[in-house]
């Protein structure tokens, strides 16, 4: 049985542009999956909690030593780690927020990066850093303000969002990453419309092709 994460982090719930596409996506992909599972994990109205000292102490201590204690500060970090390593596809509906990802998408990112789970390190390596997830496929449903904040626009330098995500996905092993962008949200002019229409098209075309046997999205 296959399974699909959904991932939503934006504030607004009804108003939601990537909320909006995120669900698409996920009625899409299981009208075409009617023997999978979705799992929807809600960061946007119930974020994980940032990354403290008992946090930081547990994660990089010994895991076979760990205190009662220990475990707890990193109980909500296993669930999503585990809930995300069990996943065979992910979709992420990520808003820009002042060029970056939303306070809850990084907050959920900072659970999930984490030594010995998600990533290993060997200090004598030649490269320390090992991501530890196995491959599988990533859409990110992006909305941004201005479309001229998407790659090639006259604001292109300032968004931070991108970049960031495909660094975070990237470092644990989810390198096979694509991205539905919605744009000029702020204008609601002709240019959001038919940006929002190109995006549903794109949802619904990768929600078929990552159905049944999953491939990457980049092949």
């Amino acid at each position: 049985m296959h399974k699909l994460l959904v991932v939503d982090a934006s504030g607004r719930v009804t108003r939601s542009i990537t909320r909006r596409l995120t669900r698409r996506f996920a009625e899409a992909w299981r009208a075409r999956e009617p023997g999978g599972a979705v799992l929807h994990r809600d960061v946007g109205l119930e974020p994980p909690p940032p990354v403290d000292e008992p946090w930081i102490a547990a994660a990089f201590g010994d895991p076979e030593t760990r205190s009662e204690a220990g475990r707890a500060a990193l109980r909500t970090s296993d669930a999503l780690i585990d809930e995300l390593d069990a996943a065979d596809a992910v979709v992420i509906g990520a808003p820009m927020y002042n060029f970056g990802m939303p306070a809850q998408l990084k907050a959920y990112f900072d659970q999930v990066i984490r030594v010995g789970r998600t990533f290993g390190f060997d200090a004598t390596a030649a490269e320390p850093y090992q991501p530890l997830l196995r491959a599988r496929p990533v859409v990110v449903i992006v909305s941004l303000g201005d479309g001229a904040l998407n790659p090639g626009g006259a604001l292109a330098h300032l968004n931070f969002l991108e970049p960031h995500l495909t660094t975070c996905l990237g470092f644990i092993g989810l390198t096979d990453v694509t991205f539905v962008r919605v744009g000029f949200d702020e204008f609601q002019d002709g240019r959001f419309r038919a940006s929002i229409a190109a995006a549903e098209a794109e949802v619904d075309e990768l929600a078929a092709r990552l159905a049944g046997p999953l491939t990457r999205l980049a092949s």
